[in-house]
């Protein structure tokens, strides 16, 4: 166990930052849920479940909004989510250190996931005056035919611990100005981000002034409660981020109602260190990467691959790095990596790590560091490997980095590619056609490939997500919005004639 870290109370930090917020005390004292933070290990807050049973109530009263919202014009539904975007700018700091006591993110990195909420709802309210449909070419003469977009209901939403927030924003902010209300069911490991954001969102209302009730609702709970959610059938489209486990139950449920699922599932992510590389910016890239959010982002780098004559020196220089980046409260300036979230990522990075040696791997790094009982800091974890193993294979939700040599690209690629996921990856070098093939078909599988950068840090005007157990899902940006509205193909005939397409014919004879 390294040297020990002093980490201050974070229980009535908590308390004044929720109440500066506008969250109602009733909401996150007195009730049957404890909320742990991670930072410190202490209980903040004790938050209330949604009973089942009222889960259909929050959803009947969102479908009934629906109706009403999906009359709205979209420019006018910009119009709240841009009000909501005003209110998160000016509870940024605050709505951060949220996120930073329940997710235990270093400050920076709270604050930017708030960003990536401000930058959606900027987005979203430009889409909202865009929201495109087509004429197409018709074969019959006297006709037009299009296709036109319609809001389609009401969106579930099921976010991760790691974002938070940022999640809910990317679903939440397009599903608002198609016309959707959402219903979100946060991680039970961090509630009070919700209700956080929930109450900025009512603020946005009050102002936006003639808003249906039952736009925006938080349910809170376990399984159950999500269940509820994926099984109601006035929710056609659920959104769910969080491990391919919890994909493969709600993907089912969900298709055997034939309602839509938008998932975002695990991520093995890899990157290449090709002879050409700028070696500077790759030790950068693969730092922020492989450490930031102390491994727990679905877009972690996992996996990274160097060509055999950078090997050594690439390592060694990766390794210094390791040594020396600082871990403690994610609250301090300096910080670069916070705690893991709970007991249950400790264990299973432990174990990943027991696996990785007993299959022949060289461990650098990955010791406990002493915070208090129920605070769970670990220095990075290192791992040169001879071999692309299945511990290598396996997704560890944790800052370990398994480094492997190759000698040609194309192997390099086959072993990036050679994993049940499909998320996120990059390549560092420069050469075009290196990088081209990356890029091309016959390169990476992934739904994000990147050249010269690191596979974390999306932005949101791209599509996120990736394929394989990832899950296929698209968020955000590009035409990501389609996935929470129904299309409409529309044939209008403006002649006096029925031309049928293909030249059938099928005339009725008048009747003598």
């Amino acid at each position: 166990m390294n040297a020990p870290v002093k980490i201050a109370s974070a229980a009535a930090e908590a308390a004044d930052v929720l109440k500066r917020l506008g969250v109602p005390e009733s909401l996150w004292t007195g009730g049957n849920r404890p909320v742990r933070s991670p930072v410190s290990g202490e209980v903040m807050a004790h938050v209330h479940d949604t009973p089942v049973a009222e889960v259909d109530a929050a959803i009947q009263r969102a479908h009934a909004a629906f109706l009403k919202w999906r009359n709205v014009p979209a420019p006018r539904r910009g119009e709240l989510v841009r009000l909501f975007g005003e209110e998160l700018r000016a509870a940024k700091a605050d709505l951060a250190k949220v996120v930073t006591l329940e997710a235990g993110k270093i400050v920076s990195e709270a604050l930017g996931e708030v960003q990536e909420m401000i930058d959606i709802c900027d987005y979203a309210v430009g889409l909202s005056r865009q929201l495109f449909g087509l004429t197409l070419a018709t074969e019959r003469p006297d006709h037009r035919m299009m296709e036109t977009w319609h809001p389609l209901g009401v969106v579930g939403i099921i976010s991760a611990f790691n974002f938070p927030v940022a999640v809910w924003s990317w679903n939440s902010a397009l599903a608002l100005v198609c016309g959707d209300p959402c219903v979100w069911k946060p991680s039970e490991k961090t509630p009070l981000t919700a209700l956080a954001t929930q109450a900025l969102f009512e603020r946005a209302l009050a102002k936006f002034g003639d808003a249906p009730e039952g736009l925006s609702a938080v349910i809170i709970g376990g399984r159950d409660v999500g269940e509820a959610l994926v099984d109601h059938p006035k929710v056609p489209l659920v959104s769910a981020t969080g491990s391919t486990a919890m994909g493969r139950a709600v993907g089912p449920r969900l298709a055997q109602r034939f309602a839509r699922a938008l998932l975002e599932l695990g991520g093995n992510n890899a990157a290449i260190i090709a002879p050409t590389a700028d070696l500077d910016l790759a030790l950068r890239g693969v730092a922020f990467a492989a450490m930031g959010t102390a491994g727990q982002r679905c877009t972690t780098l996992r996996r990274l691959f160097v060509h055999e004559s950078k090997y050594d020196g690439f390592v060694a220089a990766l390794k210094a790095a390791y040594a020396s980046v600082p871990v403690g409260d994610p609250r301090e300036a300096g910080t670069l990596v916070g705690p893991l979230i709970d007991a249950a990522s400790f264990e299973a990075m432990q174990k990943a790590l027991a696996d990785a040696r007993a299959a022949g791997g060289k461990v650098h790094g990955g010791e406990r560091v002493d915070a208090g009982e129920d605070a769970f800091y670990v220095r990075p974890a290192l791992v040169e490997m001879d071999a692309q193993t299945d511990v290598v294979k396996r997704e560890t939700f944790a800052p370990i980095l398994y480094v492997m040599k190759y000698r040609d690209l194309e192997e390099a690629i086959a072993l990036q590619n050679d994993v049940p996921q499909g998320l996120s990856s990059s390549i560092f070098t420069n050469d075009m056609r290196e990088a081209e093939l990356f890029i091309s078909a016959r390169g990476s599988d992934c739904g994000i490939a990147n050249v010269n950068i690191g596979p974390s840090g999306a932005e949101i005007g791209g599509a996120f997500g990736g394929e394989k157990e990832t899950g296929g899902g698209r968020e955000a940006g590009s035409d990501s919005w389609k996935a929470y509205m129904r299309r409409a193909t529309n044939t209008l005939n403006y002649g006096k004639t029925l031309p049928l397409a293909q030249g059938v014919s099928f005339e009725i004879k008048p009747a003598p």
